[in-house]
């Protein structure tokens, strides 16, 4: 396929019960080629969200453009869309009585190819999806007993048993220690390469934005602004002005560059 994986020109977006209020989205454009890894960053409601379901097909923009794979989103059936998209969403209730092996079968079913249940490629894909995820020591372990670690990377394999081309994660880090974070991001980069995806995710750590995305974009004021300059550095200005706090560049002991914030009051005892 020649051209972006996904693309928005000029969208306008928000919600019905908001119509009076300026639209969460407001002129915002944004490309994704094929095999890239990008951060998206932003404020609290400033759009990420709702930037992910326009780019999902589960939102309908105002206004503006959107083509998925070349083709314009309103041609596409939900059938369609979920068998090349796959959506980890901000928070997910997984549900009870379920073993992890059948919770990350459901992924399969964009697929649904026969009317008895599982076939052998779904069998495949699932026990696929389960070892690319760090998940396939849990495949009997009932749901109800995973910690958050353990949660986010049946998530990421029932997202896989989509055998999508492009992943859209909604704050996959949320919720998770620094350490299972950075295993988690640590997967999407290996992922990606694996499986040859596409990764937008909602990130808020603007450095593990630049250690690990391709480039890094900032929602601000409804439009989307390169933060990274086309490098995988985070411009401080620019995240100055999307942020409203003063961000300034900083260097470790072994010389990497990191954002830090400043003018942070010191606590007094």
């Amino acid at each position: 396929m020649s051209g972006p994986v996904a693309e928005l020109v000029a969208i306008s977006a928000g919600y019905p019960a908001a119509r009076a209020r300026r639209p969460v989205l407001e002129g915002a454009d944004l490309s994704l080629r094929a095999g890239e890894m990008v951060a998206l960053l932003g404020r609290n409601g400033s759009g990420k969200t709702t930037l992910l379901r326009v780019l999902a097909g589960t939102l309908a923009p105002n206004a503006g453009t959107v083509r998925l794979f070349g083709r314009a989103m309103e041609t596409w059936s939900r059938a369609e869309i979920a068998r090349r998209v796959a959506v980890l969403p901000q928070s997910t209730e997984l549900p009870t009585g379920f073993t992890v092996a059948e919770l990350v079968a459901l992924g399969r079913i964009p697929h649904g190819r026969s009317w008895f249940g599982a076939d052998v490629a779904d069998g495949e894909a699932v026990a696929a999806a389960l070892r690319d995820a760090d998940a396939g020591g849990l495949a009997a372990r009932p749901v109800a007993e995973l910690s958050g670690g353990e949660r986010q990377r049946v998530l990421v394999a029932m997202a896989l048993a989509q055998e999508p081309e492009l992943l859209l994660l909604d704050e996959p880090t949320l919720h998770l220690d620094v350490a299972h974070q950075l295993a988690l991001v640590r997967m999407l980069e290996r992922l990606r390469a694996a499986r040859s995806l596409t990764v937008l995710a909602v990130l808020h750590d603007l450095n593990l934005a630049a250690a690990f995305a391709d480039r890094s974009v900032i929602l601000d004021g409804g439009r989307l602004v390169d933060a990274s300059g086309g490098g995988d550095s985070i411009d401080p200005a620019v995240a100055r002005r999307a942020f409203g706090v003063p961000i300034e560049v900083a260097f470790t002991a072994d010389g990497r560059r990191v954002l830090a914030p400043t003018g942070i009051p010191h606590a007094t005892e």
